[in-house]
């Protein structure tokens, strides 16, 4: 069993065009009681799977520390309440149900609904949902499609245009942070281009200055400890729940099937299976590993607005190296081509930025010294470790410095005219850059990062200073050439809007644009603009230029990367990706390399203790037995579904107490324990729930002594494999992002 993915709604929240009962807010929230979170979960899911309240859940780093305000919302299916509050907002608006149906001055109420028919999981909820909505009084509209069609008519589209009413939206992981300062402005703020209208100024765009502010503060670090870091999270997490355009389901447990003679498979956190640690780990007798995959990908592979869907990306994250990640279980960040160096003092900290400092200058095209008297929150050094890249040219600081340049420019402040701007991209990038207070190359493999960003944790500020890149600084000139000349795009909004092609390097259509204009360079004896002042002598770019369009030639691509694997071909017609082993070059770690990570042990709950019925006033305590566990999180819950009592005990002697009479709260009646088992070594809680009667001591009960012995009590779920349809057609698979995201699915 590994962790998979998770499902979402999206709704399309306009107020422009036709009516739409989706621009009300109380009508989006009402669609909560319209989804059956348990039915998805037991019945689509097989049981291989939890419910979601909101975008975190038991998979996120996050999700203890919000666990309480996530417990408070408990969407429980209730088609009735969901339809009062939609009877009452339509009403108040004019509306009227005429036979049955919803009429607005005089015309039925229409709703298009894109339900994913490639994914049966999605298709189900899609159905089941429409009908629901069908039979409050909506006329339902339902198109069918996979996830290229969806880039066009949901994401690609102007949400004034209503092209899509609601959407069955999935998504996968690529990893584990202990911090996530990304997947809330990414499921619920405009400013991270991920909301309806994708921040494209042609678009009707949501907005909510409330979500961007608070998103922004998690995501910039503007926050003085833990505790109100966690505070703002949670505020953001309550608004973007309320306000509901996108709402959340169900997380899968996804089922593996391994052959024997395979070793080192690693099932990281939030990644699963196919994590980017599993390729190189691996150890086979043949040498070979067939990996067997839903799709190959179904965007575009370019590092900068592709590689968004999870298909691309699990083959992407095999082939690149970041310079540090999530640790695949604790989420704290681990070196993987850096070790660094931080120097802060908390919030308020003053690190001088040496005068020699360099920032790019975009209006002057030039790198600046930043000048006297400049001031950050922290300084980094980064120690890289350098190899070749695939076309076997060596990584030098030519690649960091371009990276440097590409974010500075396309992050900056954009202007009517300006062509280094991306939608998607740049709203991100700007962030970042708003931060940087300068760069200082100290010699070949070291150079200095001073940001304003700070964080309690010193490995945060490692990864948002971090310069790095995934591809050579020739090709990331090249295609950023194509895209200012107005040939292509980096995102699929760019593309939609621009209506021009969707840079994919792994079509030989694109790569091959990529190799002309490589040859223009070359025949312009060109130097970009932000690798001159480092470069003297002229001549050194030719040697680069040459080497890409030899490795174009030979591969038929342009994807060019520096991990343990390159990519040696694609065929769609067999729909078969090969990846090789990078032998020929001198990377750095060896097969094998993860084997730390194969054998991690969860957190478990043995037993929980205690005598039913609960006496008030007994003092009686409930033992909690836990193995690999530092601490339990428990929440009493009334029959209404409220929290009555919740709280943390340390665990002692793999023990931990709960005393249920020290809070005032407590009544008589029917409740419900949830217990959560964690640990800082792997971020995965253990959960236990049971329903128990709490009585006053007056009463005279036979009382019975409950021992929950867990791991004798669990649901063996495997034979639900045998009567799971495989739904799926597999394709065969032979086998930058620094800060994790999630990909669509």
């Amino acid at each position: 069993e590994s962790t998979g993915g998770y499902y979402s709604i999206l709704l399309n929240p306009t107020d422009e065009g036709p009516f739409n009962p989706f621009s009300i807010r109380e009508i989006r929230y009402a669609v909560n009681f319209l989804v059956d979170r348990d039915l998805i979960v037991n019945e689509l899911l097989g049981g291989f799977g939890t419910s979601m309240f909101s975008n975190y859940g038991s998979f996120s780093a996050e999700y203890l520390r919000v666990l309480d305000v996530i417990e408070t919302f408990q969407f429980r299916y209730n088609p009735s309440f969901a339809e009062k509050v939609i009877t009452d907002e339509l009403t108040i608006r004019g509306a009227e149900k005429i036979d049955g149906v919803w009429n607005y001055e005089n015309e039925p109420i229409e709703i298009t609904f894109f339900i994913r028919s490639d994914d049966p999981v999605r298709k189900a909820i899609g159905e089941i949902l429409s009908s629901e909505l069908e039979e409050i009084g909506f006329k339902v509209n339902k198109e069918f499609g996979d996830l290229n069609k969806a880039y066009v008519v949901v994401y690609g589209s102007n949400p004034a245009e209503q092209k899509w009413s609601l959407y069955t939206e999935g998504w996968g992981s690529s990893g584990v942070t202990r911090y996530d300062s990304v997947t809330l402005a990414q499921m619920y703020s405009p400013w991270f281009s991920s909301m309806p209208g994708n921040n494209n100024p042609s678009n009707w765009n949501y907005e909510n200055e409330k979500l961007d502010e608070l998103t922004q503060r998690i995501y910039s670090g503007e926050f003085n400890d833990k505790d109100e870091r966690t505070s703002i999270i949670k505020e953001a997490m309550k608004e973007g729940v309320n306000e509901s355009v996108r709402i959340f389901l169900a997380s899968k447990i996804d089922q593996y099937v391994v052959n024997q003679e395979v070793d080192g498979i690693i099932n990281a956190l939030g990644a699963g299976v196919p994590s980017r640690f599993t390729p190189i780990n691996v150890r086979t007798d043949s040498g070979t590993l067939d990996v067997g995959v839903k799709q190959i990908y179904q965007a575009a592979w370019n590092p900068i607005g592709g590689l968004g869907d999870t298909y691309s990306n699990q083959i992407w994250l095999s082939i690149t190296d970041p310079i540090l990640t999530g640790h695949p279980f604790s989420g704290e960040m681990m070196p993987i081509r850096s070790s660094w160096e931080v120097e802060t003092d908390g919030i308020t900290s003053s690190v001088d930025v040496p005068n020699d400092a360099i920032k790019w200058n975009p209006d002057s095209e030039k790198w600046d010294k930043v000048g006297n008297g400049i001031s950050a929150k922290s300084k980094i050094t980064y120690d890289l470790k350098f190899n070749q890249w695939h076309h076997e040219e060596e990584m030098n600081m030519n690649d960091i410095i371009y990276s440097v340049y590409f974010l500075s420019e396309w992050g900056s402040e954009r202007t009517e005219d300006d062509r280094t701007y991306d939608a998607d991209f740049s709203p991100q990038a700007s962030q970042i850059l708003n931060t940087l207070k300068g760069i200082r190359v100290i010699d070949d493999n070291t150079i200095e990062v001073y940001t304003d960003f700070w964080h309690f944790d010193s490995g945060e500020i490692a990864s948002w200073g971090s310069v790095w890149s995934s591809m050579p600084w020739e090709i990331m000139a090249s295609m950023e050439q194509i895209v200012v000349d107005g040939k292509s795009s980096f995102s699929r909004t760019e593309s939609i809007t621009k209506n021009i092609n969707w840079l994919s390097l792994i079509i030989p259509n694109d790569a091959n644009q990529v190799k002309m204009q490589l040859s223009t360079f070359e025949e312009n004896e060109h130097i970009p603009n932000a690798l001159k002042q480092f470069n003297p002598q002229n001549g050194f770019q030719n040697i680069r230029y040459d080497s890409s369009q030899e490795w174009i030639d030979e591969n038929n691509h342009a994807v060019i990367s520096n991990g343990p694997f390159y990519l040696d071909r694609y065929s769609p017609d067999s729909r078969t990706i090969v990846i090789k082993s990078f032998d020929y070059g001198n990377y750095v770690f060896e097969q094998g390399k993860w084997k730390e990570f194969e054998n991690v042990k969860f957190p478990s709950i043995n037993s929980v203790e205690f005598t039913q019925p609960y006496v008030l006033g007994s003092n009686e305590e409930i033992l909690v037995s836990a193995e690999n566990s530092s601490e339990i999180h428990y929440f009493i819950i009334n029959s209404e579904g409220k929290i009555i009592l919740n709280g943390i005990k340390e665990i002692v002697n793999s023990i931990a107490i709960i005393n249920l009479d020290k809070n005032s709260a407590i009544s008589e009646g029917v409740h419900t324990i949830k217990i959560f088992a964690a640990s800082d070594d792997v971020l995965k809680p253990y959960e236990y729930s049971k329903s128990f009667m709490i009585i006053s001591n007056d009463k005279e009960i036979p009382k019975v002594e409950v021992i929950s012995d867990i791991k004798e009590s669990e649901v063996n779920y495997w034979y639900v494999l045998l009567i799971i349809p495989i739904f799926s057609i597999i394709a065969v698979l032979v086998i930058r992002k620094s800060r994790l995201s999630a990909n669509n699915k």
